[in-house]
């Protein structure tokens, strides 16, 4: 491609958001109403100029160019404030990291998600599951995403560091996690002019990101010492050598585990919580569920070798994923002079990309705010145009731990519904709280065990 090179395709329209301040631009609506606001931008074009702020940012609507945006990451890269921000908590890692350096840390990173390890992952996450729902007791209230979070960190730092944390560990881990993910959505929102002002979001992600440092380069000098078990991926980390034989250091170790910990705990945690949520509107999609689980495990744990047993639990998840993507919206930066949808988009100008706002298009999906796991039957989903589906990215920056989280999420969801059934308490109120991930919030609900006659043992 030559700078100035026409992408996407030249029929589509560009347009603009209505109700831009000066100034703030469109910022309110993001911050208020994130979703909804980027529901209503498709009608105004395939590309839709934004207020993102002072500057103006471009919106990508149609899935042809998400995929050329997702696919071209020399000239659509890895930076605007969504990026800016992250770096700020996880440095340069592989997810983090721009163009230029991805091709080195990927194939340094790449053996920690080798397919040979993910039944030692799978072993992991199956015995986690299994102990989450050990102490449950009938008709008991559950806080889903504390407990969830506490079983994502739980199989994060195992996996990672060969290392069980302690409960204080975890819980301390989870509090840095909301704080950074929180400060991660205000810090991209907050004009440049006014980064600097101490806020109390962005005092507390200094903090917690200070936190996470401790706790990671600890863990680092522990298994450099060789006081740890060497199974874990920081143990890979610590072995792998690029083509020149040269290794990570402390920092770039430190990078990848961060970008590995904030982006594999939050989202595989959503993920679960989001399906349980969405089954107790969908009676029949619930059992369906557990008849499938019922058939396969029979009242025991979800192991690696139930995974291909398990198609339907697997679309349930992809069609949560659909709804509810966790990495909800992003930004890219353009690096050289070139035109998107038959506009010219100079060096410099900031994209945003929403898989939430692809996902919820109408002329992509049949009643897309439906529950339908079975849009994933193979002969459905094979009529989706590229880019129509992309909760884990595409092309050469798609997520490298997508088998990893989904594996963890239908692995976790199918031991806790081949024993118990959630429901939520009359009156209760969820809603979707958009931060750097996409989570039901509140999501407390009620236990009802299933097959209290089974023998069989979690």
């Amino acid at each position: 491609m030559t700078t100035g090179e026409e992408i996407g395709t030249p029929a589509m329209t560009v347009g603009s958001a209505p109700g831009r301040l000066p100034l703030l631009g469109h910022l309110v609506p993001l911050a208020r109403q994130p979703l909804e606001f980027l529901r209503s931008l498709p009608a105004h074009g395939d590309l839709v100029s934004i207020g993102f702020g002072p500057r103006t940012a471009y919106v990508v609507c149609h899935p042809a160019l998400a995929d050329t945006v997702l696919r071209n990451s020399r000239v659509f890269d890895k930076g605007g404030p969504f990026w800016e921000q992250a770096r700020l908590a996880a440095g340069d890692g592989v997810g983090t990291c721009t163009h230029a350096p991805h091709r080195r840390q990927r194939r340094l990173v790449q053996p920690a998600f080798h397919p040979q390890k993910m039944p030692d992952y799978a072993a992991v996450m199956a015995e986690e599951a299994a102990a989450a729902i050990r102490p449950w007791r009938d008709e008991q209230m559950l806080d889903v995403l504390a407990v969830l979070d506490a079983v994502t960190a739980r199989v994060t730092a195992r996996c990672l560091f060969a290392a069980d944390l302690a409960p204080e560990e975890t819980a301390a881990t989870g509090r840095c996690l909301a704080a950074v993910l929180e400060g991660m959505f205000w810090g991209m929102l907050t004009p440049p002019g006014l980064k600097w002002f101490p806020t109390p979001s962005s005092r507390r992600f200094r903090n917690a990101v200070r936190q996470l440092d401790q706790l990671v380069f600890r863990l680092i000098a522990t298994q450099r010492r060789g006081e740890a078990d060497h199974g874990g991926m920081l143990a890979v980390l610590i072995t792998s050598r690029d083509e020149n034989g040269d290794a990570l250091d402390d920092r770039e170790i430190r990078d990848q585990l961060l970008n590995f910990i904030i982006a594999g705990t939050e989202t595989s945690a959503a993920m679960v919580a989001w399906a349980l949520y969405l089954l107790t509107g969908h009676p029949h999609v619930q059992q369906r569920l557990h008849t499938e689980v019922d058939t396969v495990l029979a009242g025991r744990t979800a192991t690696y070798d139930d995974l291909p047993h398990l198609p339907y639990t697997h679309r349930v998840l992809t069609e949560t994923l659909r709804l509810f993507p966790p990495a909800w919206m992003v930004t890219r930066t353009v690096t050289e002079h070139t035109q998107l949808a038959g506009h010219p988009l100079p060096a410099g100008t900031t994209l945003l990309y929403s898989p939430y706002l692809i996902h919820h298009r109408a002329d992509l999906y049949c009643d897309p705010e439906r529950f339908d796991p079975d849009r994933w039957d193979p002969e459905q989903s094979a009529t989706l145009p590229r880019g129509a589906f992309t909760p884990f990215g595409a092309g050469a920056r798609k997520c490298m731990g997508d088998t990893f989280g989904m594996q963890e999420a239908t692995l976790t969801l199918a031991t806790i519904t081949a024993h118990w059934r959630l429901d939520l308490p009359p009156a209760s109120t969820t809603r979707p709280q958009a931060r750097a991930t996409l989570r039901p919030h509140p999501l407390h609900m009620r236990l009802h065990q299933r097959h209290p006659d089974n023998e069989g043992t979690p």
